[in-house]
């Protein structure tokens, strides 16, 4: 998919592109997902989950080390220019899903915020969480040429209260 995301060179990526080059008929696709959105929107999913669908988020003992940690992990994976070709097609295509795995970066953020709490601590919200962290990191992603380098992501936690 990302192959064919590059060949296209900024076109539309459509069904039928995709079924030609995967040697079936657009119908067979249409009908498992329906829309480019949807095929877009699995293999995002598929590109970030583990192999087990297991959430792997660091375990410092230390919220903000953990924080840092995956942020700096995320910075890295959104400077990856094949997850930068499916962000982009994922978002053009149109759908309020095209935020690229969103629900597994929440679901990693709560994990490490449920695992503070468990500890006894006190954390931020989840969704402000997301808007200090995510925010800044899709936004650099999506809207620069230059996507935010894991050291800045990593300081991005300093701005959480």
């Amino acid at each position: 998919m990302v192959a064919l995301l590059a060949e296209e060179d900024g076109e539309v990526l459509t069904i039928p592109s995709v079924a030609a080059r995967a040697g079936v008929h657009a119908t067979t696709l249409y009908r498992r997902w329906g829309s480019i959105a949807d095929l877009l929107g699995d293999v995002a999913s598929s590109r970030f989950s583990g192999a087990n669908d297991e959430i792997v988020v660091p375990d410092t003992g230390n919220l903000r080390d953990d924080l840092r940690q995956w942020a700096a992990g995320v910075a890295a994976d959104l400077a990856d220019p094949d997850v930068l070709l499916l962000m982009r097609a994922t978002i053009g295509a149109g759908e309020s899903g095209g935020c690229l795995c969103r629900g597994d970066r929440m679901e990693q953020l709560e994990a490490m915020l449920e695992r503070e709490r468990e500890r006894g601590g006190e954390p931020p919200e989840a969704e402000h969480t997301a808007d200090i962290l995510l925010a800044p990191l899709y936004f650099r992603a999506v809207f620069t040429e230059t996507p935010g380098a894991p050291a800045w992501a990593r300081s991005l936690v300093d701005n959480l209260a």
